[in-house]
C-alpha cells in the first residue's frame, strides 16, 4: 500500500518532534545517534506518513533500538497510556464483523494495517516496558499467535502493581481504555 508522501513543512514539523523526544529519552536507544536516524529518515520519506500518523493518533513514536544486520530502527509507540485515537476496538476485522451489535469503529489490527505499522508482539511489548512504565491505567491489544486467534482469542498486555501482564479476551471485546501499540521499521 503506497502511503502519501508528506509535505516539506509537515515533514520538517515532524523531523522536529522526533528529535526532541529522541534527545529528551536517551535510555529509550543507548549508543544510537539521532544524525544517523534522521538519515535513515529522509531516505526512506514513504515511511514518515506512518510515523505521522503514530503521532497523529496519540502514539509518541520514538526509536527504541536498531537491526544489527539491516541497520532498521525500530520506532515504536511510547505514549504513556495506550495512544488515545486508537482505542474502543477490537482486536481484528473477523471480529468487528463477528459483533452483531454494539459494533466498535475499527479493529487493531485494521488500523495498524492502514497506518503501514504492525502490531507490537508479546516480546516487544515486554523489552518496552523495561525502558518505563506504560500501560498503568490502560491495556494494548498486543499481534496474536494464529493458535490462539483460531479459537476466538486474542491477547493484550499492560503493567500493574509494578508488573507487566499479558492476558487474554475474547477478540470481539473493546474497551475504552484498551487501544494498540505500533512499531515501525525503517
Amino acid at each position: 500500500m503506497s502511503h502519501p508522501i508528506l509535505s516539506t513543512e509537515h515533514r520538517k514539523e515532524l523531523l522536529g518532534i522526533l528529535k526532541t523526544r529522541f534527545e529528551k529519552n536517551p535510555n529509550r536507544h543507548v549508543g544510537l545517534e539521532w544524525a544517523k536516524v534522521q538519515g535513515r529518515l529522509e531516505a526512506n520519506a514513504e515511511k514518515l506518513w506512518s510515523l505521522s500518523e503514530m503521532e497523529r493518533t496519540g502514539g509518541e513514536p520514538d526509536v527504541v533500538g536498531q537491526d544489527e544486520k539491516t541497520g532498521e530502527y525500530f520506532f515504536n509507540d511510547c505514549s504513556a497510556e495506550s495512544p488515545k485515537d486508537r482505542r474502543n476496538v477490537c482486536y481484528d476485522h473477523e471480529a468487528l464483523e463477528a459483533r452483531k451489535t454494539f459494533k466498535p469503529k475499527d479493529s487493531a489490527t485494521n488500523m495498524a494495517s492502514a497506518m503501514g505499522i504492525d502490531l507490537l508482539t508479546e516480546a516487544q511489548y515486554r523489552e518496552l516496558q523495561k525502558l518505563g512504565d506504560f500501560d498503568t491505567k490502560t491495556s494494548s491489544w498486543l499481534k496474536t499467535p494464529a493458535d490462539i486467534r483460531k479459537l476466538g482469542g486474542a491477547v493484550f498486555g499492560d503493567r500493574r502493581y509494578g508488573t507487566v501482564f499479558v492476558y487474554h479476551n475474547g477478540a470481539e471485546s473493546y474497551y475504552g481504555s484498551r487501544g494498540f501499540r505500533g512499531c515501525l521499521r525503517i
